[in-house]
């Protein structure tokens, strides 16, 4: 015959419940992550509880999961699917307390006993905790009758629910006025970078037919929330054409830019998609890209430049609209308009199985390709005349004519580095000119190409040789050197310097 536990063993017990429950809400007050409270939570309950098995899940307002953490179960904890669609939810719901069920099954677990308590905070079902089975526990001469739970700990399940319930919508909140504030500090950034820069500067130069029918194409796709790659060589306009995009989109959330190329590939995806406190030691919660654009647009420059890992968990972000943050298990709703933008050619990286097929054709909604600079001459006095217009205006002093000659030499110049190298080029003319950019100021920021006209060597020749001199002129410095070029010093690397 089994004995009932001593007055001693029940005493003890009963002080470690007040303690844990003390020791709980000095734990559950600080502002943690919901799967951390949810870990915590748990690991307390079986410390006081023994149970065989148990489980903690939570759900957001819309019934969707936001943490999971149990013990006992092969293979790890049940889906949040399973365990919302149990029996033992409808009944937590209906009755809106603790329930206790003998001999059953439970997400495919048989158990002799159950107790399963929700996890309310004011009228808000947030979740439940279920602990199957109880263990024997005991010395010699106290033994402790297993399966069942008393009244005693039911009891205590129920404060530990309602400590978890305070802890989980504070968390919440905590966590819904921290992603308002890193929202509010991107559209700040935008909305400071919109207002305070010079609009002219912004607007984009098109006479050239060529140039002109990708911004018409840009303008007829700005409305619709279909993907957009836009193509062309570094320093061709593309964040400018989707910054239009982003504007004409009517979207009310703001744009974020990603430079895939410049983030190191080891931090791209946190930078994407956020990041957990904790993860590893020193590592702060951080809010992703994707988040961070919320009914906004994304645009992801150098796309091509993604390692593979990081494209199976983008598709997933574009097909399931959502994301999953470094070190977190709940999904996150994201709505996000995509603009990718990329100088390689995607069909070869396809062929090589260095990008993925599935991911491209995801992208390729609209393409927008966008002329280099050199098959668009006839912009070239046009972007000059407003390069330096608006660069006397900024710097305060009288603009300065451009002399035919000067103007002769730029046109005859092919621009490896497009207009991004034509505008660095102009506002150093300015800055070394004195009553007028002549051709002896313009000459010497060609490299010495100029005057032998586009056709006279071949387009590469005539890149390498330029960038040799500019690398020439800045002492062999890779970094100021792209600075003049209107490119990025990994572009340079990828061109052999």
């Amino acid at each position: 015959m089994k004995r009932q536990p001593s007055s001693g063993l029940a005493e003890k017990r009963r002080i470690l419940q007040l303690e844990t429950l003390n020791d709980l809400a000095v734990a559950l007050h600080a502002h943690r992550p919901e799967q951390e409270l949810v870990d915590e939570v748990l690991e307390r309950v079986c410390a006081v509880l023994d149970p065989a098995a148990a489980v903690v899940v939570t759900r957001d307002a819309y019934g969707d999961p936001r943490a999971i953490s149990g013990v006992g179960w092969t293979g790890g904890p049940p889906d949040a699917g399973s365990l919302f669609s149990e029996p033992v939810w409808n009944e937590i719901l209906a009755s809106g307390q603790t329930i206790a069920l003998s001999a059953g099954e439970f997400v495919g677990r048989p158990f002799e006993a159950m107790v399963a308590t929700p996890i309310v905070y004011r009228g808000v079902f947030l979740g439940y905790l279920a602990l199957l089975d109880k263990e024997t526990r005991g010395g010699p001469g106290e033994d402790v009758a297993g399966s069942g739970f008393p009244a005693g700990d039911r009891r205590f399940l129920e404060a530990v629910s309602a400590l978890a319930g305070v802890a989980l919508d504070g968390a919440r909140q905590f966590e819904s006025l921290r992603v308002q504030k890193d929202r509010l500090e991107e559209e700040n950034r935008v909305l400071k970078e919109l207002f305070t820069a010079d609009l002219e500067d912004r607007r984009i130069i098109a006479k050239a037919p060529a140039m002109r029918r990708a911004l018409e194409m840009a303008e007829r796709v700005a409305p619709r929330g279909v993907s957009v790659v836009i193509r062309g060589e570094s320093g061709t306009g593309k964040e400018l054409v989707a910054k239009l995009l982003h504007l004409r989109s009517g979207r009310s959330g703001p744009m974020v830019v990603v430079d895939c190329a410049a983030v190191p590939e080891t931090l791209l995806e946190s930078e994407l998609f956020g990041i957990e406190e904790g993860v590893a030691t020193g590592v702060s919660a951080r809010l992703g890209k994707f988040e961070l654009a919320h009914e906004g647009t994304l645009f992801l420059d150098e796309i091509g430049d993604i390692r593979p890992e990081v494209q199976v968990k983008l598709l997933r972000a574009l097909q399931e609209r959502e994301v999953v943050r470094i070190g977190a298990r709940a999904p996150i709703p994201t709505d996000v308009r995509l603009v990718a933008a990329t100088h390689r050619d995607l069909e070869q990286l396809v062929r090589d199985g260095t990008f993925r097929e599935d991911l491209y054709y995801r992208l390729k909604g609209v393409e927008i390709h966008l002329p280099p600079l050199r098959e668009r001459r006839e912009d070239i006095p046009h972007l000059v005349r407003h390069v330096v217009e608006n660069f006397c205006r900024r710097e305060g002093i009288p603009v300065l004519r451009v002399h035919p000659d000067a103007l002769a030499l730029l046109l005859a110049y092919d621009f490896p580095g497009n207009v991004r190298e034509l505008q660095n080029m102009m506002e150093a003319a300015v800055s070394l000119a004195d009553e007028e950019v002549g051709a002896e100021v313009v000459r010497p920021l060609l490299g010495g190409t100029a005057g032998s006209g586009p056709q006279a060597l071949e387009l590469g020749a005539v890149e390498r040789q330029h960038i040799g001199k500019v690398l020439k002129l800045t002492g062999g410095n890779k970094s100021s050197a792209a600075r003049i070029l209107g490119i990025d010093r990994r572009t340079l690397q990828r061109k052999g310097f």
